[in-house]
């Protein structure tokens, strides 16, 4: 248990190269189980007092976030991976500095959301596995140029296992997700797969959330719980036709903290698709470079400018 091992790390003055957290933290009842006690056990308190366990579980929480905090006094980088364990512990476990190391986004993503970059995730709905082999070669030969996308896709192919509906995921960026939408619309109309292609992302996006404890944390101009931006990213995606969009509550963090809008756009091979795939994932990432531009960010000014979107006051 993390909140045993890291203490002890702690204890025996082990520095490791880097510490996070990956428990599914911002549910305490099923998402993080306590110390000081077996797994039977833990799964028997929740069954027979499920207010006990959660006690229990924002104590060890607690424990594990205390032990962060040191290792990030020493100088290790300790970062939250998005699961809201730092609030927990503040909110529930008495740790009022669990705020002093920082989320993932602002350590290391942001500057990527600037461009516009964030997952990209497609399904092949024939259910062939050789479908998803087309759509590989596709990004492969489209960003040759980009080698760590290309690693990772050749990781992907080799050591990845599907799940229900052959899927693939791939971070690609501002015009690039476009580019890879028409082409995977062209492989549905010239026969190269067997069935449509459907094209989301996750709801961990650059323009897409308004999450203080992830996503939008310590934005450049404060606005880190401003939700205009969700909402707005949902009904540009729906006028430029997204197959399909949501709004939902909570994604990673935990109900009252985020607020996140997704769409999926399908690829049928069509003209009349290949035209709201332009517009959807345009738009789509688009909205991750407007939303950090209005924020002050120098990176996303310079690639609005570059890649010639139009923000009023900023690039023309």
């Amino acid at each position: 248990n993390a909140a045993d091992v890291y203490p002890e790390l702690i204890r025996r003055g082990i520095k490791p190269d880097l510490v996070t957290d990956q428990t599914s933290a911002h549910d305490p009842l099923y998402g993080y189980i306590p110390n000081r006690m077996t797994f039977e056990e833990a799964l028997q308190l929740r069954e027979q007092d499920a207010e006990k366990y959660k006690r229990e579980a924002y104590r060890a929480i607690g424990e594990h976030v205390r032990a962060m905090l040191d290792f990030n006094k020493q100088g290790v980088p300790t970062f939250d991976y998005g699961n809201n364990i730092r609030a927990q512990a503040k909110e529930h476990a008495g740790v009022t500095d669990a705020l002093s190391f920082p989320g993932f986004v602002p350590a290391y993503i942001r500057p990527l959301f600037c461009e516009g970059k964030g997952p990209f995730r497609w399904v092949a709905l024939s259910g062939d596995p050789k479908d998803i082999d087309q759509t590989d070669k596709v990004i492969l030969e489209t960003f040759s140029h980009d080698e760590p996308l290309c690693r990772w896709m050749r990781m992907a192919r080799e050591k990845v296992k599907y799940q229900g509906l052959p899927a693939r995921i791939c971070w690609l960026g501002y015009g690039e997700r476009e580019k890879a939408g028409l082409a995977f619309n062209d492989l549905v109309r010239t026969g190269k797969v067997s069935a449509p292609i459907v094209i989301g992302r996750d709801h961990l996006d650059c323009g897409s959330v308004a999450s203080p404890m992830r996503e939008t944390e310590s934005m450049k101009d404060g606005t880190d719980a401003v939700a205009d931006w969700p909402i707005l990213n949902a009904l540009i995606n729906a006028v430029n036709g997204a197959s399909w969009v949501s709004f939902h509550h909570g994604g990673g963090v935990g109900m009252g903290y985020s607020l996140h809008a997704g769409q999926v756009i399908v690829a049928d091979g069509t003209d009349a698709a290949a035209k709201r795939i332009e517009r959807v994932l345009r738009s789509d990432p688009g909205m991750g470079v407007i939303r950090h531009a209005d924020a002050g960010y120098v990176e996303a000014i310079d690639v609005a400018k570059k890649q010639g979107v139009k923000i009023p006051g900023l690039t023309y």
